[in-house]
């Protein structure tokens, strides 16, 4: 990365000796932070390191017990976000907090009607920001109805409508494919441009290494180093935020059997109102010790196949068979108990309840099935058991089981559901996006799940945005496109690059890699 001739820059956001306290741990002691004023500034850490901690202090979420916290050049104290936005600090989540019902417009003014009203003045300021950073953002369209990275460009916008001038971006590219990553990265630029500073929290060293200007690494609640990118190798960043190398998806030796464990045979589904299809003539087959990957960008019917095959949505047409039984009727329970397992895309919305203790959402999904139950009825104890035996073998890291889901940080809450799902001993699993969000030290784990269930003939859907996990994990390629399989490829030569090309309906057929196209 070409280095800055311009003379050095005004600080933006100060964060000096930062610490807070919980009961029972320290999640962030004597942090440092300098972002210069237009600039991307990296932040990076496992999962627990404290970066979501001290972005919430940032943002007014939570007091400092100690420290202080100077934005352009002012000693700052807050009593609530509403602090922190009137001093142009914006925050995009990681999970994005849009009202699915409400339009663009609506959901951009909520709570700041104020500003600009909610009308015609709104809508102009709303295409005005859209123009201006390249946001592409359509202002009455439902939320419902967008994907999940026009979704984040309305977050973006949001904070901007409200007058910030620096961006808290958490781990923004963990639900983006290639394409969108660059787009997004192309928006950052624009904002650098106008001298906006962005906060950029992330677990995928590559990207971060070519979008920051700076990088601060923070492990077990404390800064322990900076890098500049250009002088850095992810395998660098990787040493200081973990202390190890970092993992790769390889999967080594093939396992896939004859034998057939789930088979979808033409399945179609339309649209509400009989609109366009969602699934147009959908048909693969998964053997036993098989992961067949599936690329797409979101939107493509992914959605729709997986609620297909767990049961929540009835195809139109098409049957789904399980180890010979048609199951195309079949509740999502029974299902279930016949060995579908599922990691769900969105772990809050669909994996989690956030505010249940972490025993409970050990039986989510579960209710019926041993340890949860005894005939009839639940079995609380036992239980509990098996989360304290989960905890301890897939390394959820927490003080216990009794806190709620809510209280972990995300990599730990995603160990909890694939726990959760493979202590049921699945004979096929659903695998969407299982290791998004997480660090490199989670991911490896997970992956180390995945790869030991398959070597004893699970047979695996893998969905993922990370087209290095989908190409390291799969022993089959297909690509989703408009809800049709439009393209197949061999995960052992083809690249990130060919897929991405395909997942945009630029190639269709069998993928062959070719040496131009490295």
């Amino acid at each position: 990365m070409a280095t800055s001739s311009s003379p050095p820059t005004a600080v933006a956001v100060e964060l000096k000796g930062i610490t807070k306290r919980f009961p029972g741990v320290v999640a962030n002691h004597d942090i440092c932070l300098t972002v210069r004023k237009g600039t991307v500034h990296a932040l990076v850490g496992e999962n627990g390191a404290g970066k979501s901690t001290l972005m919430k202090i940032l943002y007014g979420m939570q007091k400092p017990d100690e420290g202080t916290i100077t934005i352009h050049g002012e000693q700052v104290s807050y009593s609530s976000p509403a602090d922190a936005i009137a001093r142009g600090i914006g925050m995009v989540h990681q999970h994005f907090m849009l009202a699915d019902n409400l339009t663009v417009l609506e959901n951009v003014v909520l709570g700041s009607e104020k500003l600009y009203g909610i009308g015609a003045k709104a809508r102009r300021r709303i295409l005005e920001i859209s123009e201006r950073y390249g946001l592409g953002v359509r202002p009455d369209v439902l939320v419902e109805d967008l994907g999940v990275a026009d979704r984040q460009r309305v977050e973006i916008l949001k904070v901007l409508y409200r007058g910030a001038t620096t961006l808290i971006l958490d781990e923004p590219t963990a639900v983006l494919v290639p394409q969108e990553v660059d787009a997004l990265f192309d928006n950052l630029r624009e904002l650098k441009a106008e001298g906006l500073s962005v906060i950029f929290i992330s677990h995928k060293l590559g990207e971060v290494l070519s979008v920051a200007d700076e990088i601060t690494v923070i492990r077990r609640g404390t800064t322990v180093g900076t890098a500049v990118p250009a002088e850095t190798t992810p395998k660098q960043l990787a040493e200081l935020m973990v202390g190890s190398e970092l993992p790769t998806p390889e999967t080594a030796d093939s396992t896939v059997t004859d034998r057939p464990v789930l088979q979808a045979d033409d399945l179609r589904l339309c649209a509400p109102g009989g609109g366009k299809p969602l699934l147009d003539g959908i048909t693969f087959t998964i053997h036993a010790g098989e992961v067949l990957g599936l690329a797409g960008v979101e939107g493509n019917g992914q959605t729709e196949l997986i609620e297909t095959l767990i049961g929540l949505t009835q195809a139109d047409s098409g049957t789904v068979t399980l180890l010979g039984d048609d199951i195309t009727s079949w509740a999502t329970r029974k299902r279930r108990e016949s060995g579908i397992g599922y990691i769900p895309e969105d772990r809050h919305r669909h994996g989690l309840l956030l505010d249940a203790p972490l025993w409970e959402n050990r039986i989510l999904g579960h209710v019926t099935e041993a340890p949860n139950s005894k005939g009839m009825w639940l079995d609380p104890k036992a239980a509990q058991a098996d989360t304290t035996r989960i905890v301890k073998e897939y390394d959820v890291r927490t003080p216990g089981i009794d806190v709620t889901a809510a209280s972990l940080s995300g990599g730990n809450q995603q160990k909890l559901i694939v726990g959760r799902e493979m202590s049921h001993a699945p004979k096929f699993l659903i695998a969407a996006h299982p290791t998004r969000g997480v660090d490199v030290g989670a991911q490896a784990q997970i992956w180390d799940q995945i790869r030991e269930a398959r070597r004893e003939g699970l047979a695996v859907l893998l969905i993922s945005a990370d087209l290095d996990e989908l190409i390291g994990l799969s022993d089959t390629l297909r690509v989703i496109y408009d809800g049709r399989l439009v393209a197949d490829a061999d995960p052992a030569s083809i690249t990130p690059e060919e897929l991405g090309s395909a997942m945009t309906g630029a190639a269709s057929g069998h993928l062959e890699h070719t040496e131009d196209g490295a």
